[in-house]
């Protein structure tokens, strides 16, 4: 029985840090153009395995779960992690003071840490 313990405890940390999880956003920079619309620097953090598992996208959500803008990573980022990219132009209603920004691979989709932005 002893065995199995340690057996079941030692696969249950290989299996957690062998295999990447979902994709954190870490850290969110914005500023507000002149124009009223919005520009946003995004970090995420994933372990991109290559081409079958990474970080595909993030995006903006409005309070009530409306996506405001989308950012498409076109490739994986396995030699950059941490990696920051941006997107420009966000239009945000006038009465949205916060907004969420979530990440998503191409196997679990959404999860991981999100940040939530106060925009005053």
């Amino acid at each position: 029985m002893k065995q199995l313990f340690l057996f079941t405890v030692f696969f249950l940390c290989f299996v957690s840090t062998a295999f990447p999880g979902e994709v954190d956003v870490v850290a969110v920079e914005f500023q507000r153009v002149s124009d009223g619309t919005y520009n946003f620097d995004v970090t995420l953090k994933h372990s991109d395995t290559g081409w079958d598992h990474f970080a595909d996208r993030w995006e903006i959500l409005a309070p009530d779960g409306k996506i405001l803008g989308t950012r498409v990573l076109a490739h994986p980022h396995v030699d950059e992690q941490p990696f920051t990219r941006s997107l420009s132009g966000v239009k945000i209603p006038v009465d949205v003071k916060k907004v969420e920004i979530r990440g998503h691979d191409s196997i679990h989709a959404y999860g991981g840490k999100t940040i939530v932005v106060d925009l005053n």
